[in-house]
């Protein structure tokens, strides 16, 4: 072949490469605005940023999104995670990431997902409020046992992928709406997930950031150096709790905290009004905990001889000899080494027994739950005065129940 025309072809195959890459480039960089119709269109709104429900501009399907723009700009560390842990995990009970827009001259990073329009914290909530207005709508027991399995299936995949979610309560457990994938439940928002064959930095080592302490497993809560699956598996029975009663079972009144330190007072006190003191001859390992000194200095372990789980889920219509309270029992042993697993939990005796749980939640019923509201400006606003109003009003009924406990020289009562 002549030199000359080796060269045209070579040159041939460079500009074909080179167009592809154009091509591919200009599709990574195309503007989340060119592509999805979403203003006005806002239904969630964190400290991780904003979520909206988006459509397609070209109209080539007809699928509702949700796009999750992050807050701040370039690629945070828990960006990098949530992204990164998405892009490999496929499973049909965690949230599928379908694309990653940067857009280039704000630096924003946007998540496109499939739409999920109910979570669990709506869902209970519509029923605590039915409940509060004396017109109880029950949640079948067939939905709570197929909620329930199918969190336990989604996060038995994540552990045998050697992640912890670290994150799970009721807002992150999603639910898909009328479609295709009706009643099937999605776990979300994996901004605090940890690979654990990897060293792991205990969470007095990360970043101040506002979290709820409800779905907290005790461990972490005395300052535990090195976790495990463990505490996904109490968050996901303080869910279960909540989904039977229609209450938050560790409920305390100090919802959302920023703090550095693992350690609190009153999480603790809540779990012990409803759990028990924990025996060190049911967990063995709690004197090794960093805090267990601070605990035996604020805690008196006579005053909580009276409670149990069994009196509270009594006082729930739960009876102890039922086989979801037997269930309960083992998501939220004290001990985190003698917890359940996920695996061993989703062979329980529970599950076996009728209605067998399905992969549509809302099987033989309608949806009743309405679909999710657009917010505005100034509901944010609204929400964020009536917060700020709510830690005023509590630090005044705090310092006067002290003031006046401290003239009689009395404790003030639990909260």
């Amino acid at each position: 072949m002549h030199p000359i025309s080796r060269c045209e072809g070579v040159n041939s195959s460079k500009a074909v490469m080179d167009y592809e890459f154009k091509q591919k480039t200009q599709v990574e960089r195309a503007k989340v605005e060119d592509n999805f119709e979403f203003e006005g269109c806002k239904v969630g709104r964190g400290t991780y940023g904003h979520v909206y429900k988006a459509k397609r501009r070209d109209g080539k399907d007809v699928r509702e999104y949700a796009l999750k723009q992050i807050e701040g700009t370039g690629l945070s560390m828990s960006a990098c995670r949530e992204i990164a842990l998405l892009r490999e995990l496929k499973h049909p009970n965690v949230i599928n990431l379908q694309r990653v827009f940067l857009s280039q001259p704000d630096r924003k990073v946007w998540l496109l997902f499939d739409y999920a329009e109910h979570d669990l914290w709506h869902i209970i909530k519509y029923h605590r409020a039915a409940k509060a207005n004396k017109k109880p709508v029950l949640v079948s027991r067939g939905m709570v046992k197929s909620l329930l399995y199918q969190i336990l299936d989604g996060i038995h995949y994540l552990h045998a992928n050697w992640v912890l979610h670290r994150d799970l309560k009721p807002a992150n457990i999603l639910v898909m709406g009328e479609g295709p994938e009706r009643g099937r439940v999605k776990i979300a928002d994996m901004g605090f997930a940890r690979l654990f064959n990897s060293p792991l930095k205990p969470l007095a080592d990360l970043d101040p950031v506002v979290v709820t302490f409800w779905y907290r497993a005790p461990e972490l809560l005395l300052g535990a150096r090195h976790y495990t699956k463990a505490i996904d598996i109490w968050a996901i029975g303080c869910i279960f709790a909540e989904l039977l009663t229609s209450e938050p079972i560790f409920h305390c009144r100090q919802e959302d905290i920023k703090t550095s330190n693992p350690y609190h007072h009153d999480q603790l006190d809540r779990i012990f009004n409803v759990m028990g003191f924990p025996q060190e001859k049911d967990w063995e390992d709690i004197r090794k905990m960093p805090e267990h000194g601070t605990l035996l200095k604020d805690f008196k372990r006579s005053s909580y001889a009276n409670y149990s789980l069994v009196k509270y889920m009594e006082r729930h219509k739960v009876k102890p000899d039922s086989k979801s309270f037997h269930l309960l029992q083992k998501l939220l042993i004290m001990d985190p080494t003698k917890r359940i697993t996920s695996e061993t939990a989703m062979v329980d005796d529970y599950f076996k027994e009728d209605p067998l749980p399905t992969s549509d939640v809302f099987e033989g019923h309608s949806i009743p739950y309405p679909k999710r509201e657009f917010l505005t400006e100034e509901d944010q606003e609204d929400k964020s005065s009536a917060n700020k109003v709510r830690k005023v009003l509590w630090l005044v009924k705090d310092t006067a129940l002290r003031e006046r406990f401290a003239v009689g020289g009395q404790a003030p009562p639990a909260p």
